[in-house]
């Protein structure tokens, strides 16, 4: 799914969100403004302003946060789109790549293949970007996290009511909506 299709699938699945507190409620409304005005919104190269994937990883051991490298804050693994690539697979292959696990989307996965939109939250991403972030739950078993050199080395899992005590504000809403 690339161009005009994943552009309209992203439009629609956002526009279908109900935010779960104020922040994502306005995080909706400004992400269907800026996405519509946006020639390339998946191109970090095009514009200042681009969508960004994440994955919500958890597992048996709880929820998987790392502390960004540039930010100091406590996240969830994400990134940027590439070329050709839809978000959810964004969130898939940084999920990934930032935490050395095999993940996989946690839930179902609708006839095209595509999860469930978790979560949307519109943020400085540094460096004068803002991103459109999509989160999407992702399953990342049981194992110890193993980052590559490169990445946030201060990452682990936690249980949730520790994970919702570090967790940025942009992420607290989504953690505390999924604890058990």
């Amino acid at each position: 799914m690339i161009g005009a299709e994943l552009r309209a699938r992203v439009r629609r699945d956002v526009a279908a969100r109900t935010g779960l507190d104020e922040r994502e409620a306005t995080s909706i409304e400004r992400f269907l403004e800026l996405y519509d005005a946006l020639d390339d919104p998946f191109s970090r190269e095009a514009d200042s302003i681009h969508v960004t994937g994440s994955g919500i990883v958890v597992g048996s051991r709880g929820v998987v946060m790392l502390k960004h490298k540039r930010l100091g804050i406590w996240l969830q693994p994400g990134g940027h789109v590439d070329e050709q690539e839809t978000p959810w697979a964004a969130a898939l292959r940084e999920s990934a790549e930032e935490t050395g696990l095999d993940v996989s989307f946690a839930g179902p996965v609708d006839d095209d293949g595509v999860p469930a939109l978790l979560h949307v939250d519109v943020h400085a991403g540094g460096r004068g970007h803002l991103h459109l972030d999509l989160r999407y739950l992702l399953d990342g078993g049981d194992a110890d996290p193993a980052p590559p050199d490169g990445e946030s080395q201060e990452i682990g899992w936690f249980d949730w009511s520790r994970a919702i005590e570090l967790a940025d504000p942009g992420v607290e809403t989504i953690l505390r909506h999924l604890a058990p």
